[in-house]
């Protein structure tokens, strides 16, 4: 016990720690994200996954390493079909480019938390209330299926309960403040819309949850391996954001591979009782339908690509008038 208690603390202090270079040192000064810087940080996110994944080889054996990769490769992959609702959110509040990381990193802070409590209310549940599981796999497989029949998402922030509720409270501008949250004009509080739109990656984070952690609790219920897979997928889901939003266009049929792995890991779930998928070919599964939706969406590409209207937010949402005064956050 004493031992895997200092194995979390350790993790979770790397993980602090790779958190406060990336924003303190790396990131400290706000600035456009170009390709090359990352698909270069990418590559190292994703690298610093494989070396984990061969220390768990190593400590704990094969068995927990191919778990650790299986569910790794799933939230990885549910991570870069919700790039695409990333990019439509700052489209629709016409977020600068120059802003979107500092939004992405603490809504990763926010998912960190959102994902933690999940994992262990999951585990729980499993472990006290078997039964429990026929709950998780029926919903896997009810996901999969919508998914695979849903053409296009849309967003409608406007709608978000979450947004609703604050803009009683707290009225908001009609323009972006620099980088800042909030502003005081004429001795009030004002809210922009860079909050507003931090509130909805934050809020869409806890959905994005409720998909992928009974995906994971399919493949392993060792909580550990069920959280770092999941926070070495998030930790890299901003610069993967930066470096796949021009090209998620092409990627057209994956949404169709992300239902197909949905429902196969809610089958996984449903007949765990009575015969156990192994792990190897979990795996192999995974990895094949994602590379098979992958190549068939850039030979049959998609011919009319629906663009997100950009800002229009600022349009639809007319705020206090941001020139009344001088303001800082």
């Amino acid at each position: 016990m004493s031992n895997e208690i200092i194995l979390w603390g350790v993790f979770n202090l790397f993980v602090l720690i790779m958190l406060a270079l990336d924003l303190g040192v790396f990131h400290r000064k706000s600035h456009t994200i170009e390709v090359k810087e990352a698909l270069l940080w990418s590559a190292f996110w994703i690298i610093l996954a494989l070396l984990f994944n061969l220390g768990i080889y190593l400590w704990h054996g094969s068995r927990a390493a191919l778990e650790f990769l299986t569910g790794y490769l799933i939230e990885k992959s549910l991570s870069i079909d919700n790039i695409f609702v990333f990019l439509m959110i700052f489209s629709y509040f016409g977020v600068p480019p120059l802003h979107q990381y500092r939004v992405l990193f603490l809504g990763i802070l926010g998912a960190l938390i959102a994902r933690g409590i999940f994992i262990a209310a999951g585990v729980t549940l499993i472990e006290k209330f078997h039964w429990t599981i026929y709950i998780f796999g029926i919903f896997l497989v009810f996901t999969g299926i919508k998914m695979g029949l849903q053409k296009e998402k849309e967003i409608h922030p406007e709608a978000n309960p979450v947004i609703r509720l604050f803009k009683r409270f707290l009225p908001v501008t009609d323009r972006y403040e620099g980088g800042r949250f909030f502003v005081r004009k004429n001795g009030k509080y004002l809210a922009t819309p860079l909050f507003i739109t931090l509130l909805v990656i934050e809020s869409t984070d806890v959905m994005f949850a409720v998909d992928s952690i009974p995906a994971i609790l399919a493949v392993t219920l060792d909580p550990f391996i069920v959280y770092t897979s999941n926070v070495f997928a998030i930790l890299g889901l901003r610069a993967l954001y930066f470096a796949l939003a021009g090209l998620m266009q092409l990627f057209h049929h994956l949404h169709y591979g992300l239902s197909l792995i949905l429902v196969f890991v809610g089958v996984k779930m449903l007949i765990a009782d009575f015969y156990k998928v192994p792990i190897g070919v979990a795996l192999g599964v995974v990895a094949g339908v994602l590379a098979i939706s992958i190549v068939t969406s850039l030979i049959w590409p998609r011919r009319e690509a629906r663009v997100p209207q950009y800002g229009s937010y600022a349009a639809a949402n007319p705020g206090p008038s941001s020139s009344q005064g001088q303001g800082r956050s």
